[in-house]
């Protein structure tokens, strides 16, 4: 006699996408829109009065480096706030990706010794240096700064806390002053043009907004919304791949290094391969950074890349919420705007209401600190924190029983159930 059948149930996945996780997807996105509409078609149509108070407190082009500062500290925050390696020498990627670009898009071409032109901008194809496509360069780009986070990250295979700290800062130390005495006199030959720097750099084509027109063609030092388009695109680029590398295996083993690295060790955790893709990965989102850098400015100087930079990136990182993607992003344009443009106009809005002449820029450091100490003092997971990073500092507080985070926790929990022991 045949033994009946047993139809198990087959457990259903979830249908659609958790609307939680869309929410800061969006929110970006509409963010985007917004600046885009209002300052390529409303702001120049506005009254005097109302145009001037924007371009004070909002400048377009302050944005943009804002965005540049956030693609900058989340590639950081794939080496510091994923896998916990200490990096106080990041800087030095930001610098190599807008070397790269100068390299690559001027009449520069090391020295002015090549000449070649590959679908590069058509006015500079008579002209001596090298002048490639904007896709290639940012390529480029890509792989030097992988290059030389693998060449940095071997080294400190074995290091931790301090002694890692220690040798990425001494990495961004050595980088800039590279660049800073690359010609004939520092190095025999003229690889960056020292102080100098190189420029100018090739005009891209985008898309062009001015007074509600817009058109394709060469982007001129004006066209602070075209940037800004590009700016964006590149910000989300960066967003996705950090989100969907955290939810893979790779992002597990970074987070399994960062909670215990001896204890990833044992549960099989490649450490040197993991370790090595995450200083690469954050390289090339600072390589990224760096392109943005070189277009906006247009040209490169070495006198911007100092240690300061790479503290004001971790400060980003830190306060926005070590690990958290929407809050790493959310302290890079804060701090980004209060640095450029919200500590001199509030300056100037104080001098003019009380009659006084307090150079408020210069207190910059000083007011930096001490929201830094207030921070650690009250809330040290950041403003958008992680819900990993908020319990663990938050253990054993009464009434915290479950952190608050803007994302759905993308790593998994496996349950496991055990039998009685007898």
């Amino acid at each position: 006699m045949s033994q009946p059948t047993i139809a198990v149930p087959t457990p259903k996945r979830p249908q659609g996408v958790d609307r939680t996780q869309l929410r800061w997807p969006l929110g970006f996105t509409v963010a985007a829109v917004v600046v885009v509409v209002f300052y390529g078609f409303i702001l120049p149509f506005l009254v005097p009065g109302v145009r001037g108070w924007v371009q004070d407190w909002l400048p377009i082009s302050e944005i943009n480096v804002a965005l540049i500062w956030a693609m900058s500290a989340l590639g950081l925050n794939i080496v510091v706030g994923y896998a916990g390696l200490l990096d106080l020498g990041y800087v030095a990627f930001w610098a190599l990706g807008g070397y790269t670009t100068a390299w690559l898009m001027s009449d520069f071409g090391f020295g002015g010794k090549v000449n070649f032109n590959i679908f590069g901008s058509p006015g500079a194809a008579s002209t001596t240096g090298i002048h490639l496509n904007l896709v290639l360069v940012f390529l480029a780009a890509a792989g030097v700064c992988a290059l030389f986070g693998v060449i940095i990250g071997a080294p400190t295979l074995r290091l931790r806390s301090d002694y890692l700290a220690l040798v990425t800062l001494g990495f961004g130390e050595i980088i800039p002053q590279i660049f800073r005495n690359g010609d004939e006199d520092g190095l025999g030959f003229n690889l960056t043009n020292a102080t100098l720097g190189i420029g100018p750099i090739d005009s891209m084509t985008f898309v062009r907004i001015n007074r509600g027109d817009v058109v394709v063609g060469k982007l001129n030092v004006f066209d602070h919304v075209g940037r800004f388009i590009l700016f964006s695109l590149l910000t989300a680029l960066i967003i996705f791949v950090s989100l969907r590398l955290r939810q893979g295996r790779l992002g597990r083993a970074w987070l399994a290094i960062r909670e215990d690295e001896l204890a990833a060790s044992a549960m099989g955790v490649p450490l040197m391969r993991a370790k090595l893709a995450a200083y690469a990965v954050g390289a090339i989102a600072g390589g990224i950074g760096g392109v943005a850098y070189a277009l906006h400015l247009g040209r490169m100087l070495p006198d911007p890349f100092t240690f300061a930079v790479s503290i004001t990136l971790l400060a980003m990182v830190v306060l926005g919420g070590m690990g958290n993607v929407w809050g790493v992003l959310l302290g890079a344009l804060m701090i980004s705007w209060f640095n450029s443009t919200g500590l001199p106009q509030i300056g100037d809005s104080f001098n003019s209401a009380f009659g006084t002449n307090v150079n408020f820029p210069s207190f910059n450091f000083l007011i930096f600190g001490g929201v830094l100490v207030l921070m650690m003092l009250f809330r040290r997971e950041g403003l958008l924190p992680e819900s990993r990073t908020r319990l663990v500092l938050h253990e054993g507080e009464a009434g915290d029983t479950q952190a608050e985070e803007p994302e759905q926790e993308l790593v998994d929990e496996t349950t496991v159930k055990s039998g009685d022991v007898k």
